[in-house]
């Protein structure tokens, strides 16, 4: 890369920019097919800019590019030439729909909007019980679900912009929606519940994969769920079967051969998860043709590059799956995010995986905002664009100019000083922020277990942090649509963690349990939070469906109840 280094996202393999601008106008265009896939090169002169580009989407990924490059210079362009083309031929984003927050329409468009101006080109959808299936309305009747017609529109939209939308249901595990009903109950592997390694009797997850029905039942829905999609991929999940015992890998093997023979699956690769595959690797499992695994793992110390390279070994098409470290963490993991991605993206490249699915989900109640997520949509966007060039990607800066639009230049140092709040406490756990574990399970003792270490001076530095970013927040000046619901997100993230804060370090006082607090100090909490609950669900509403606030608010509402009563429950949510 050589000349100026202009905010892009993602940065491209190839820049030679100079201070010389010329007026943006509409490019010249034609096709190189000694481009790679996707690829694209711009040269920017005083007669005029031409793009070549190997095909449509090399050429959308030009236009975008361009756009990126006017905004970074008051509507004109730099003369010079940029060449560029993706690492990775699939570059994903996967949202979960199915914990509670199924966005608008209008939501998923302006998102796949803004996904496909950092060049991702696909789409998944998470879903457990969120398509309108026919004849199963008691399972999606309260959850707001996606309709056909919803389905179709989306998948035009998408496409008009070089963006795959993949159905992505899954198929074995996390049936629990569906095997809550009567109807449905005789299809799991433990219909009468299972008794977990802690000792908790857990509700049934898990379809029986022995049991004919269910499979009959998972092949109706997978009948009715993919004509929607022109897709000819299919993700069906497969991953967490909580309930099938490890001697029982040969049904699981047997669940997903029969899976890719089934007629509704013709002509479509199969996506599915790798951990059961991986957890069961000393077995020499031979996978059918036509299925792919997604690696997945969240922590930047996940092993995704020896399980890559195992994959490769084994010559199993596969792709490696971060995610964006924002669910049960509700302000992002900052440091995390970017490692984990960034290492999901060099496992892929170095051997030979296809493509990168960056997932944003939302394990218990989904109550990160959409903002939170952001960051790690963006990077992600841009490590499995080119590892190489986006590495060390300003991202702060990207965030400001491609993402909010922030005059102030705030949002990225604001979301940065968010999402490594948690990094200021010594306690630290896998998947979640341990500084706000006790919202969602106010059972918990802090100081004990997942927050053994935590100290009143660490929670100090924690609110001064908060201090700033409130300050930061006030001082954004966002030219997004939705500029005044992005502040209002933040504000409620800044607001509900320094709440946490507050309780911690009043349990830190006591004997750690929320039973400790005083009295007055708990009515304190109570009041703060009443308000940030009606928040809430004032914020959802402006993004999302209504189906499924109340199951997501109802992890607010049991903190407000239990600062009320001084008592939580110990078997809330699963602990």
């Amino acid at each position: 890369m050589t000349g100026e280094r202009p905010v892009l996202v993602p940065q491209p393999r190839s820049v030679d920019l100079g201070r010389e601008r010329v007026a943006a106008a509409v490019p010249g265009v034609a096709r190189d097919p000694s481009l790679p896939a996707e690829g694209y090169r711009l040269r920017i002169g005083t007669g005029g800019t031409r793009v070549d580009a190997a095909d449509a989407a090399g050429e959308a990924h030009a236009l975008r590019t361009l756009a990126q490059l006017a905004r970074t210079h008051d509507g004109r362009l730099p003369v010079g030439t940029v060449e560029d083309w993706p690492d990775l031929a699939v570059r994903g984003v996967m949202l979960d729909i199915s914990r509670d927050k199924v966005p608008t329409m209008a939501t998923l468009e302006t998102l796949v909007d803004r996904l496909a101006g950092w060049k991702v080109n696909q789409l998944q959808l998470y879903m457990e019980h969120t398509f309108a299936y026919a004849d199963h309305e008691e399972v999606w009747r309260h959850a707001s679900p996606l309709t056909p017609d919803e389905v179709r529109d989306l998948d035009l939209f998408c496409r008009r912009r070089h963006v795959e939308l993949v159905p992505n249901q899954n198929c074995l595990g996390h049936f629990d929606r569906w095997l809550a009903h009567d109807r449905y109950r005789p299809l799991a592997l433990c219909p009468d519940g299972w008794t977990s390694g802690d000792g908790r009797r857990r509700r049934p997850t898990t379809l029986d994969p022995a049991n004919p029905e269910a499979f009959a039942l998972v092949r109706r829905l997978l009948g009715e769920l993919l004509p929607n999609f022109t897709s000819t991929r299919a993700h069906v999940g497969l991953d967490e079967p909580w309930e099938l015992p490890a001697e029982r890998i040969d049904d699981y093997v047997a669940w997903l051969a029969r899976l890719r023979a089934a007629p509704e699956l013709d002509g479509r690769e199969m996506l599915v998860w790798g951990d059961i595959l991986g957890a069961h690797a000393d077995r020499g499992v031979r996978l059918p043709d036509g299925v792919t695994v997604c690696e997945w793992g969240y922590e930047d110390w996940s092993p995704l590059d020896q399980r890559a390279a195992a994959l490769a070994a084994a010559g199993t098409p596969f792709w490696t799956c971060p995610g964006t470290s924002s669910w049960d963490s509700v302000a992002g993991r900052w440091t995390n995010m970017r490692g984990n991605i960034l290492a999901a993206a060099r496992a892929a490249l170095d051997h030979g995986g296809s493509g990168l699915l960056n997932t944003d989900w939302g394990d218990q109640g989904h109550l990160q905002p959409l903002a939170v997520s952001e960051p790690g949509l963006a990077f992600g966007a841009a490590a499995a664009w080119c590892p190489a060039t986006n590495a060390d990607l300003d991202l702060e800066a990207v965030l400001d100019v491609h993402v909010f639009a922030d005059a102030a230049g705030q949002a990225g140092a604001l979301l940065h000083l968010l999402g490594d709040l948690h990094r200021l406490v010594t306690p630290q756990f896998p998947n979640c922020s341990t500084l706000v574990l006790h919202g969602y399970y106010p059972q918990a003792v802090v100081g004990e277990d997942f927050t053994a270490g935590l100290v009143v001076d660490e929670l100090d530095a924690v609110d001064d942090a908060l201090a700033d970013a409130s300050t930061r927040v006030e001082a954004m000046r966002s030219g997004r649509d939705d500029a005044g619901q992005v502040v209002d997100e933040l504000r409620w993230v800044i607001a509900y963690v320094a709440v946490l804060v507050a309780d911690a370090r009043a349990r830190i006082a006591g004997d750690g349990s929320l039973g400790s607090i005083p009295a007055g100090a708990r009515a304190a909490l109570a009041d703060r939070l009443e308000a940030l609950v009606g928040d809430y669900r004032r914020l959802w509403l402006a993004r999302n469906r209504p189906g499924g606030l109340d199951d997501s608010a109802a992890w607010l509402e049991h903190l407000l109840d239990a600062y009320r009563s001084g008592h939580a429950a110990d078997d809330w949510g699963g602990w």
